[in-house]
This record gives structure tokens, C-alpha cells and sequence, in this order.
């Protein structure tokens, strides 16, 4: 729940206090953590011919402020603002997008991002030099959210990198992934289902900070 403080004046007060600014005022918005369980990208559905964990090759489109799953016939709209399919996470912005999304990848805890740096936000479909990707959030072990272990066959968050959103609509969330695995296990293994995500996350409407 977002919880904005307002104070009320009439016309008779000669000193009316001023409405808090959400960017400055760290009282001004109170947010709220929230956490997503088990949300699917593409669960496996089969093996093809070579025995290989096979899915539909579809991605599940989700929006940071109504906390939903939008369904794909609604994906050429900007009522998301991120979406999963395995391991690969986009955005809703860039040149085949139709919102204003972005994202870039903080190094440091959850609670110690405090305020969005909008200087640093890339957009999906544009090549960049920050990441080698032309994917806000890079693909790849290691070069994003992930580390996969081909010894044991899993895949897990790297510890310390927060996922920066700027929303389709321009506002601001903060993300951590937990699990990609059902249940969100303590110690996964390749014993238990992947491809369904577990992240608490913080959605800003009114400002920059966190």
C-alpha cells in the first residue's frame, strides 16, 4: 500500500506548510515491500528429439504497480513493465516497445539503494557499451542477475545486483530476484523445477527515492 502524507490549510492561514516533496521529504511517500512468488517464464513442457527440457517460447508480462500478470494478447500495450521467459528478462521501452521503460543493474544490497540514478538507464533493442547487450538486462551467466553452475546444472542470483526499472509509465522500481526455482528452495538443484521466479520488489509512483 502507498501512503502519501498531506497536510490541509484554509484561506485563513498566514503560514501554510508546505506539501512535502517525494524527492527530498523521505517521509513524504511511505513504500511498500513487495513480494512475488513462484511467477512462471516458461515452464518446461516437454522434451524435443534430443531429450532436452523444451517450453512454449513464450514470455510472461507482468506490471510493477497493479502487481499482475497481463496477458500476452496485451503485450503490445504498455500496461506491463517487465517480462520472463527463462532466464531472460525485457523491459517495456526501447524502438519495439510501447512504453517508456528502462533498467540498469545496481551493485549493492536492496536496502542500501536508496535513490534511482536516471542518467544510467538503457532501453531493450539499442546497442550499448555499458553491458556489450542490446538488452538493458543482459543475458548470459554472469553478465546480469544470474551465475548457472554447469557442474550441477542450476541456476542462482548473484548476490548484490538490484534490478533499477523505470516502468512503462516512467516511474521507478527497485527489484531483487530470490529463486528461480518452484518453492524457492533454500539449495536448489536440477531436481527442482526452474523457471518460475520469486523477487521482492518496491514500486515508486511519485519519485526518485527508495
Amino acid at each position: 500500500m502507498v501512503v502519501g502524507l498531506f497536510t490541509a490549510c484554509n484561506e485563513d492561514d498566514d503560514d501554510p506548510t508546505p506539501m512535502p516533496d517525494p524527492d527530498t521529504d523521505p517521509i513524504a511517500v511511505e513504500l511498500e515491500v513487495r513480494t512475488v512468488t513462484d511467477l512462471p517464464a516458461d515452464p518446461f513442457t516437454g522434451e524435443d528429439d534430443m531429450g532436452r527440457p523444451v517450453g512454449k517460447n513464450q514470455f510472461t508480462f507482468y506490471s510493477l504497480e497493479n502487481q499482475t500478470i497481463v496477458a500476452r494478447e496485451d503485450s503490445a500495450s504498455s500496461n506491463w513493465d517487465i517480462a520472463f521467459q527463462g532466464t531472460n528478462i525485457i523491459i517495456n521501452g526501447g524502438p519495439d516497445r510501447f512504453g517508456e521503460g528502462g533498467a540498469y543493474i545496481f551493485e549493492g544490497t536492496f536496502e542500501e539503494l536508496q535513490s534511482v540514478d536516471p542518467t544510467r538507464f538503457i532501453v531493450d533493442g539499442v546497442d550499448n557499451d555499458v553491458n556489450d547487450s542490446d538488452l538493458a538486462i543482459p543475458t548470459g551467466s554472469t553478465n546480469g542477475w544470474y551465475n548457472y553452475n554447469p557442474a550441477i546444472q542450476v541456476a542462482t542470483p548473484i548476490p548484490g545486483r538490484i534490478l533499477v526499472i523505470r516502468t512503462a509509465s516512467g516511474k521507478y522500481a527497485k527489484i531483487e530476484i530470490l529463486s528461480y526455482y518452484k518453492g524457492a528452495p533454500e539449495s536448489p538443484t536440477n531436481e527442482d523445477e526452474s523457471r518460475y521466479y520469486t523477487f521482492r520488489y518496491v514500486y515508486q509512483p511519485e519519485g526518485t527515492n527508495f
